[in-house]
């Protein structure tokens, strides 16, 4: 899509601020992309974990989709591409609470978010469909506990914490150089290849997400590291202007304990910021994931395959 930013007029800029409006952003709907609609534009991006530069991209306006999604506006199922919301991460949320494993409360409709509400409608004698409509909503909302205890995902994570592995040794570790243009490309290939040849070292079993001369989008990248059961995903990236830094999973309504913890430690580790981001690569994937985005080295990858190691030794 194209980028919309200050002084752009028309209806697509009208759109992007009703939407604003609707999530609490005080401006007025009148189609120029003015000083107050950076301003707002700057404040979701922030709160919703994307870059901030004020400019209406393709990731602001997913998240903007996303953001106007409130649970029971839609009926919620199963199907590709993943029905993503703020609605589905509610259902995920409730599930969770109720002791219905549905995984990462990720925003998206994914074969873990089917299993978990089908084990609740079986619980409930509903259909066991998969599908949730306003019965099914109705009776999350009747049984469900108390707002603010812990989710499975978020216990299940705290529990990895107390009883990691003290080593790398063994753990399959995803290397994701990523590949958004051909400089890129080529540098953080480099970063993989050091992390690999440390992580060889450790006795780990590391693999990259994607071929030297294969530009492989960041989904079909994070279902590579699902599909050969990583332990851990540890990403490259060129930083955005001013943004260095190590990034975990984070959106406005969930977040990776295990990311925090391993983010911090990184960003200790290479005197870099930490940062929550919601990045397909940290958003899709299911083990623990983090991104790097520094100068890309192989003496990067070499330093980020090494803190991996401590961070699991307690050091």
């Amino acid at each position: 899509m194209r980028l919309y930013r200050r002084k752009d007029t028309g209806e697509a800029v009208r759109d992007i601020q009703q939407r604003l409006v609707r999530l609490a952003y005080d401006l007025e709907v009148t189609g120029v992309f003015d000083d107050a609609t950076t301003e707002a534009v700057r404040a979701f991006q922030e709160r919703r974990g994307v870059p901030v530069d004020g400019i209406v991209g393709a990731d602001t306006w997913r998240e903007l989709v996303e953001a106007d999604r409130k649970i029971g506006d839609r009926v919620l199922y199963y199907r590709r591409p993943l029905m993503r919301g703020d609605d589905v991460a509610h259902l995920q949320r409730k599930l969770n609470l109720l002791g219905f494993d549905s995984g990462k409360e990720d925003g998206m409709f994914g074969p873990d978010t089917q299993r978990g509400l089908i084990e609740f409608q079986e619980s409930r004698r509903l259909a066991e469909d998969g599908i949730a409509g306003p019965v099914v909503l109705l009776e999350l909302d009747r049984v469900g506990r108390a707002i603010g205890e812990a989710g499975r995902h978020a216990v299940a994570e705290r529990q990895w914490l107390r009883d990691r592995p003290r080593s790398i040794a063994g753990l399959r570790v995803a290397i994701d150089p990523a590949c958004r243009g051909k400089q890129e490309a080529g540098d953080s290939w480099q970063a993989a290849i050091g992390a690999v040849t440390t992580l060889t070292d450790f006795a780990a079993v590391p693999f990259i997400t994607r071929s030297e001369d294969v530009w492989a989008d960041e989904s079909l990248r994070a279902r590579h590291a699902n599909d050969n059961g990583a332990d851990f995903v540890i990403g490259f990236t060129s930083p955005d202007p001013g943004e260095p830094g190590v990034f975990h999973f984070a959106t406005a309504t969930s977040h990776s304990e295990v990311g925090v913890r391993l983010g911090q430690h990184l960003g200790r580790a290479l005197g870099l910021p930490s940062h929550g981001r919601s990045a397909d690569i940290l958003r899709e994937t299911r083990s623990p994931a983090v991104v790097v985005a520094a100068g890309l080295s192989e003496a990067l990858g070499k330093a980020v395959a090494t803190a991996l190691e401590s961070f699991l030794a307690g050091e």
